[in-house]
């Protein structure tokens, strides 16, 4: 049976942030989402399981072949396809072997692999991808000429060629338009051996057989797929929301009871002291019953101190089980347009990959750009950047390439509004959630969500202020909190839009007003996915 275990697993990173202290985990046969905030390890973790991070302590043990697919696939310009299948030496060799030059080493290389191209083509065209399935010559084609969601199926049918047991997958459905993740979705519910997901993808974390939450460095497992997930975390944070509003009540009673036992203290000492004072009583009797007193009121004190102290431990116990619901919020007046403000006029051009398109943008509108992997969507977004537009705009690229890596993320935002007091700046990332410290952290160290989360606070905060902003692929690497975290940042934005996403509910959260399809025939205007029967697979 194929399994994944993790034994007092334990890993920091060089500068003694730790991530990892005595993990437990086995993930059996069966498909698991791993969910958790972004910076909470998932990466880290799958990273650890494949080989690439060794850990401070404790192992890692799989049984049978390990199949792992990278959120960043990390190719370099020039390779071809068949290098990326990892099956170039053997195809060499096959074909030398073919032509009768062949030594002994090319039957080496090939070993029991004689029908490599034949799998590696019928693996291509499962996913989707017809036209590099339509002859062995496809896989001399070059990378390049791939796009990003391409790119993607294309290290997923390099795992699979592998016939692994365990697969592992982080955020595979990036850049992946609707088809695609149908395709894929189909393969991963196939998959006969054990998954862990990453992903921010809620259908594809739904089809999963269950979900292991990794939250302050600890795992806890929950069966069923996501929404199952959800509807268990909500019902335990309405009893902790409960627990908390019990709970202060409770540290209120306990004060107010101290408040009160002390003002009655103060009467008993009052009085006391005016029967001293006059003497009604022997000094002997007096005495006696004064010690008596303080003696009964320092434990009734203490009681009421020791009640206040329990009451407020139970309240910090209570609100250590409520999750952190912060919301970033954006208030930027000088990216507000005002309707008929001409935005962006694009007529009749040509896009490298055949279609030509016009676009016309005016006011705070919000387009939603979608399209099949490979139509150019990316390319006419870089387009309509040349043009250039009407308005001061920014752009967040797919790869977020916009920081200095081995600067901080405030000295990165301070490069970009260099009139901006330090003050504002700070201010300004904090309500992107930066707080503190976390202002402070370089650039290079962030987790994929506080990347993200991190650009857009410096694309919004750089000067001048951006009115039109173009996204491309902008949930990519995001964990769900961070989703709703970019969700609040948009919805606060009072500029326009052109946001390339595959995801529709996500476009509809952030308010598209029109939706616009890039297809081999131009640009038309369209429905949301899920009106248009876009959940239909392509023939073939």
């Amino acid at each position: 049976m194929a399994f994944l275990s993790l034994s007092d697993l334990t890993f920091a990173w060089p500068d003694g942030t730790p991530v990892f202290d005595g993990l437990d985990a086995v993930f059996g046969a069966g498909h698991i989402g791993l969910v958790g905030a972004n910076g909470s390890g998932k990466s880290t973790l799958l990273r650890l399981a494949a080989g690439e991070l060794t850990p401070a302590r404790g192992s890692i043990t799989v049984s049978g072949r390990l199949g792992y697919l990278r959120q960043d696939l990390g190719w370099a310009p020039g390779q071809r396809v068949d290098a990326v299948l990892g099956i170039a030496e053997i195809r060499k060799s096959l074909h030398r072997i073919e032509s009768g030059g062949a030594d002994e080493r090319d039957f080496e290389t090939v070993g029991s692999s004689w029908d490599v191209e034949e799998r590696a083509i019928a693996l291509l065209g499962r996913l989707g991808l017809n036209y590099l399935a339509d002859s062995v010559e496809q896989l001399d084609r070059a990378l390049e000429t791939l796009s990003g969601g391409e790119t993607v199926l294309l290290g997923l049918v390099a795992q699979l060629l592998s016939e692994p047991d365990v697969l592992l997958l982080d955020e595979p459905t990036n850049n992946l338009d609707r088809f695609a993740r149908a395709r894929l979705y189909e393969v991963v519910d196939q998959f006969s051996g054990a998954v862990l997901t990453v992903s921010h993808d809620r259908e594809l974390l739904d089809r999963m057989s269950g979900i292991a939450e990794l939250r302050q460095g600890e795992l806890r497992m929950f069966g069923g797929g996501y929404s199952d997930y959800e509807q268990i975390v909500e019902a335990e944070q309405e009893a902790a929301r409960a627990a908390v509003r019990e709970a202060r009540g409770d540290v209120r009673r306990q004060a107010r009871e101290l408040v009160e036992t002390r003002v009655k203290l103060d009467r008993r000492l009052r009085y006391g002291r005016k029967m001293e004072e006059n003497k009604r009583e022997p000094k002997i009797v007096m005495g006696a019953r004064k010690r008596a007193a303080q003696v009964s009121a320092g434990k009734l004190r203490n009681t009421h101190i020791d009640k206040l102290d329990t009451a407020r431990q139970q309240l910090t116990r209570a609100e250590e089980l409520v999750r952190d619901d912060r919301e970033i919020r954006v208030d930027l007046p000088e990216t507000r347009l005002y309707p008929g403000q001409d935005v962006v006029d694009l007529v009749d051009v040509a896009l490298a990959c055949g279609p030509r398109v016009t676009l016309r943008v005016s006011g705070p509108e919000r387009i939603a750009l979608t399209g099949r992997n490979g139509i150019g969507k990316t390319t006419l977004l870089r387009r309509v950047a040349e043009t250039p537009p009407a308005v001061p705009w920014r752009m967040l690229a797919q790869r977020l390439d916009v920081f200095d890596e081995n600067r901080s993320l405030f000295e990165n935002v301070a490069a970009a509004a260099p009139h901006a007091t330090a003050e504002r700046i700070r201010g300004q990332l904090a309500r992107f959630l930066f707080r503190g410290a976390a202002a402070d952290v370089a650039a290079g160290a962030l987790s994929g969500g506080e990347r993200l989360r991190a650009a857009l606070a410096m694309l919004l905060l750089a000067e001048p202020a951006p009115r039109l902003l173009l996204l491309d692929e902008p949930t990519n690497n995001l964990d769900l909190p961070s989703l709703e975290h970019l969700t609040q940042a948009l919805a606060g934005f009072e500029g326009a839009l052109i946001v390339v996403s595959h995801d529709p509910r996500f476009l509809e959260e952030i308010g598209v007003t029109r939706w616009l399809d890039l297809t081999a025939d131009g640009l038309l205007e369209g429905v949301p996915a899920e009106e248009d029967g876009a959940d239909d697979l392509p023939d073939g």
